[in-house]
């Protein structure tokens, strides 16, 4: 497989796993903090036996595992979050949470797959890029979670005069924007490299715009790894939302 492939392959098969796991332990009676571990560590542990196995050369930065430094200097690194939501994961039966699997050389992500694995759905880049998706007739849909509305969501909205609409895990909200059931994702503060790198290397893979706030690029495999603001929108309401955000409104 390349790297385009093994990425879908690894999101799509993790997706699986938790799937079932997920299934087991509510039948056995497991409680919510537990189920959020025990999907955390089951992602986590099969991702890095595969990826060992399929690019043992490769270093890999994980959510879960150890920050080995030494990839700072590799010339490719997967990032990976073996399960984003964890706390959907955890409120069954929700669908809203997903499977990060990235590849970044020089900073830039060069595969990527996100899985919906709730939903039997799974995303990636290169040849599997899925197409871009006909626009909205009707105002533009700004992305949030349920429990918070970024500022700079928050701003948007008012601005383009949009709808909310609510979800969970941050890789649900993007891959909500590259299916084409929202238009915009915002976010200021509190992610990681994990959190949005493969779901920026399928959203470009798609044609959507991705930057930071400011419109810089996202780069990735840095020393520090929090990452914590991004823009995915569709590429005609690019350069409005980023004059909305420097403007402030």
């Amino acid at each position: 497989m390349n790297d385009h492939e093994l990425a879908a392959d690894l999101a799509t098969r993790t997706g699986e796993l938790l799937v079932a796991t997920r299934q087991r332990l509510v039948d056995e009676g497991i409680t919510f903090w537990e189920l959020k571990d025990a999907g955390d560590l089951t992602a986590h542990n099969f991702l890095m036996q595969e990826l060992g196995e399929h690019r043992p050369d490769d270093a890999v930065l994980s959510e879960e595992g150890r920050d080995d430094r030494a990839r700072l200097a590799a010339e490719r690194t997967w990032i990976i979050d073996p399960l984003d939501g964890t706390r959907e994961f955890g409120e069954v039966p929700r669908v809203d949470w997903a499977v990060h699997v990235a590849l970044v050389s020089n900073g830039v992500p060069i595969a990527g797959a996100v899985s919906l694995p709730a939903q039997d759905i799974t995303l990636g880049s290169g040849e599997l890029a899925p197409p871009m998706p006909p626009a909205h007739d009707g105002p533009p849909r700004v992305i949030v979670s349920r429990t918070r509305r970024p500022p700079a969501a928050q701003m948007l909205a008012r601005a383009l005069d949009a709808e909310y609409l609510e979800m969970g895990s941050a890789g649900a909200k993007a891959m909500a924007v590259v299916l084409g059931h929202a238009d915009v994702y915002a976010h200021s503060g509190g992610q990681y490299e994990w959190d949005n790198c493969a779901p920026v290397a399928v959203a470009e893979a798609a044609g959507l715009h991705c930057s930071r706030l400011d419109g810089s690029p996202m780069l990735y495999n840095n020393p520090d790894p929090y990452l914590p603001d991004l823009l995915i929108c569709r590429p005609e309401l690019a350069d409005r939302c980023l004059e909305i955000l420097a403007n402030g409104g």
